[in-house]
């Protein structure tokens, strides 16, 4: 029975009071649910952005494999590419003068051989007369040797009586493997051959692309698109006159050096300065090793000639006119070529030497430099060009 005092109050519905959104109807699943067009843009641009990094690692692996795997062949076409924009000049001045191109290409190419020849024969006969005086040399680096090893074995003892080397096995046998010259040279004969093969190559190489050049240079042209040619074919140049410069500019601070070593070398007292003088130079112009490469001629021969005094100095004179050559003249004759800061061309000299060795060492920073002017002339990739510049 109810009450009719309750009755009478008019008290609210709990229902309306304390009732929660209706979460089930689909207009409230349409205002907290995202839009479903956004969501889907979304996963597909982060989809892409996935797919196109995936395809930048696996191109980038694929150009390193390739470089590596055919390391020669292309350090063949580099070298080729590197000479003929040195002997350009002389095939054009010989054009000038009406001779074919063909012809001029021949003759500048004869003219490299020739000069490569003459200091091959030059340098074998100071080599042989330097040979011939190797048992004199013999008897000071037996006496430089022995002095070494008595040192080091005073240095072992000290180091047995503080730290005691542990007992060794009596029926242990050990084995010394010795490799030889003939081993080595059997070992390495089927590399030597492909090294000498692809060597050959290089003259032929140059003479076409001395011959061919404006054909060449027009056809890489017409490779790009109408809007793209221009840029492409002045990029093509800046190159051609960067590698050119770079050369010519090499060779002229390694006249340099080799003409103050020389004076310097003939100054105190050594033999053969004259040769030490141009090895030491231009040894001292190999980027990051060329300063210990231009000592060891000059400390070698002058072993018993030189004092401590002259010994010393002959180290500080080579390693101050490699300093005065790499801060002072290289900036002066290639820094507006190359226009390439210190980090970069370091980083350049690790990636390739350590893809292609020596070679990688003497080619990293024409390279580094021909990929500065290609990224200075595309819009997309000027941010890294201003990052390798000065």
């Amino acid at each position: 029975m109810a009450d009719p005092l309750i009755d009478d109050v008019n008290l609210p519905d709990p229902s309306d009071v304390y009732a929660a959104p209706d979460l089930t109807g689909p207009q409230s699943l349409h205002r907290l649910a995202p839009e479903p067009g956004l969501s889907r843009d979304a996963d597909r641009d982060r989809v892409q952005r996935m797919q196109a990094a995936a395809l930048v690692i696996l191109a980038t692996a694929t150009v390193l494999t390739l470089m590596s795997v055919a390391k020669l062949i292309l350090i063949v076409i580099l070298t080729s590419i590197l000479m003929s924009f040195v002997l350009a000049p002389l095939a054009d001045a010989l054009t000038d003068f009406r001779v074919p191109r063909s012809l001029s290409a021949l003759i500048a190419v004869f003219l490299l051989l020739a000069s490569i020849a003459t200091l091959s024969y030059l340098s074998y006969a100071r080599a042989v007369e330097f040979m011939s005086q190797v048992p004199e040399y013999k008897v000071r680096l037996k006496h430089i040797v022995d002095e070494i090893r008595r040192q080091a074995e005073k240095f072992e003892e000290t180091t047995e009586n503080v730290l005691p080397s542990e007992p060794q096995d009596k029926n242990s046998v050990t084995v010394r493997q010795t490799n030889g010259l003939r081993n080595y040279l059997s070992e390495n004969a089927s590399s030597m051959s492909q090294t000498f093969l692809a060597i050959t190559f290089v003259p032929f190489l140059i003479y076409f692309m001395l011959s061919w050049r404006d054909h060449v240079r027009a056809a890489s042209v017409m490779l790009f698109r109408m809007e793209n040619r221009n840029t492409a074919y002045v990029t093509l140049g800046l190159i051609a006159a960067m590698i050119r410069s770079f050369i010519v500019g090499n060779f002229m601070i390694g006249l340099f050096l080799s003409a103050a070593s020389m004076a310097a070398f003939g100054l105190m007292g050594l033999p053969y300065f004259y040769f030490l003088g141009v090895m030491s130079g231009f040894l001292s112009l190999i980027p990051y090793l060329g300063v210990v490469l231009a000592i060891l001629p000059p400390v070698i021969v002058g072993l018993g000639y030189l004092t401590t005094g002259t010994f010393v100095l002959t180290i500080g004179i080579v390693i101050g006119l490699h300093l005065f050559a790499m801060n002072v003249l290289y900036p002066m004759v290639l820094g507006k070529r190359l226009q390439l800061n210190p980090l970069a061309v370091t980083l350049s000299l690790l990636f390739w030497g350590w893809l292609w060795g020596a070679m990688g060492l003497l080619l990293a920073v024409p390279l580094t430099g021909a990929l500065k002017i290609i990224c200075d002339n595309i819009n997309r990739l000027r941010p890294y060009g201003a990052w390798m510049g000065e």
